[in-house]
């Protein structure tokens, strides 16, 4: 049954637009959460070969940088050959990492794989995709949107890692190997089946709109997608808010998967803890984060979301220079947990729906990719830097002190950028 009989059928009762949501919520919790099994693999590739923190940390930082470097040109890749077969290329290349991780012997390799690979296919979900369905899909509740598919986009990273965990003691790291590729495999035939280009493939308008837009309208399909993604950025670096943007969410990249995602079950062991508890916290940070990034996309449709990252970033500062005073046991860790999930991809619809309102909707998705770059480095910088400040002084403590100072330095920044007023929708 295509996508198009099946709008029909649905027609009356809901949107296909929701069942574009679900397919590319489902694809993108199962692939981008290959980015968690870093994360527990660290102690078994220690065991295995042993590699010591930084040199894995290295790969790890490989990694979140080339998801954020490829994401600008997945966005216009996504303009100039379709959302559907950008996704599933990433897809199979994300496969081919995790997949080829099975046998690697020696550092590079890990390199090669879990760093290159594994980078290279994360970058299809990555924000600008998540921005790119968004804004094609849906007229009304766009925030609500991004706010879902941000969740997926970072909760997938965590809520899975107690199953990580368990693979890990119990096959070792290729376990995880082997149970990742197996997820991204599942999902490959989901997209293909059920995902459309756009609503004009299937006869459909936007949800909340009434008139079919064609795709050529908005879109330039057939593009160059190292043009449309370089143009994007000339305009953009024109502005300061661009600027802006890019400085504070690097500063989230930094204290969220560079800090958090990859240190804190290290963290946890440090202090006693064992690896699967601390994979369980995280997961409880990741469940936690699906709700407070559906409620900041709500809140984006109604609030203004340069005063919301102003919050964002204040409470999760505070968070982080207070854990490390904390008795730092289950019960100060599972406080920590709801705390700062709730916080975690907040920042996420909050930053794309600010880059809607300076940029438009039809440059915002390629442009939030740029800036989710930023993201990235300073996600990279963490993830290196973390394990290096810890392998010099035996402790995490100076790199969770700078980076809850760095959060609320960008929720002041934030307040900085000025967004234009009345949005530009893509039907204007």
């Amino acid at each position: 049954m295509t996508p198009a009989r099946l709008a029909r059928i649905f027609s009356g009762r809901f949107h296909y637009a929701w069942v574009v949501l679900a397919v590319v919520f489902v694809s993108m919790l199962a692939g981008v959460s290959v980015r968690a099994a870093p994360g527990v693999m660290i102690g078994p590739l220690q065991r295995a070969f042993g590699w010591d923190i930084s040199t894995i940390s290295a790969a790890i930082s490989v990694n979140i940088m080339l998801m954020g470097l490829i994401g600008p040109f997945m966005a216009g890749m996504m303009q100039s050959l379709g959302l559907k077969r950008t996704m599933i290329g990433a897809l199979l290349v994300l496969m081919s990492g995790t997949g080829l991780s099975m046998f690697m012997t020696s550092p590079w390799q890990l390199f090669l794989t879990w760093g290159v690979l594994v980078g290279i296919g994360a970058g299809a979900g990555a924000v600008g995709f998540a921005g790119a369905v968004a804004n094609r899909w849906f007229l009304k509740r766009t925030g609500f949107a991004a706010g879902l598919l941000f969740a997926a986009n970072a909760a997938g990273q965590l809520i899975f890692l107690p199953v990580l965990a368990w693979l890990a003691n119990r096959y070792g790291w290729q376990g995880v190997s082997i149970g990742t590729t197996a997820a991204i495999a599942c999902v490959i035939p989901l997209v293909i089946w059920l995902l459309p280009e756009s609503p004009e493939d299937i006869g459909v308008a936007a949800y909340g709109g009434h008139e079919i837009v064609p795709e050529r309208d908005n879109y330039a399909p057939g593009g160059n997608m190292f043009a449309v993604a370089i143009n994007a950025l000339i305009r953009a670096s024109r502005s300061m808010d661009f600027w802006l943007l890019c400085l504070t969410f690097g500063i989230c990249g930094l204290s969220t998967n560079g800090l958090i995602n990859t240190h804190l079950i290290a963290y946890c062991m440090d202090e006693g803890i064992p690896e699967f508890q601390g994979a369980s916290i995280l997961a409880g940070i990741g469940l936690f984060s699906l709700f407070g990034s559906m409620a900041s996309g709500w809140l984006c449709d109604r609030y203004s979301p340069r005063v919301l990252l102003f919050w964002y970033y204040s409470l999760r500062g505070v968070s982080l220079v207070l854990i490390p005073f904390s008795p730092f046991d289950g019960a100060s860790l599972a406080v920590f947990a709801v705390f700062y999930g709730l916080d975690w991809v907040a920042t996420g619809p909050a930053t794309f729906s600010l880059t809607n309102e300076v940029f438009g909707r039809r440059d915002a998705p390629v442009i939030v990719s740029w800036i989710f770059l930023a993201h990235q480095i300073g996600g990279s910088i963490a993830a290196f830097g973390a394990g290096a400040v810890r392998s010099a002084s035996g402790s995490y403590l100076l790199a969770f002190l700078a980076s809850g100072v760095a959060c609320l330095a960008a929720s002041m920044l934030v307040l900085r950028i000025t967004p234009r007023g009345k949005l530009v929708t893509a039907a204007e």
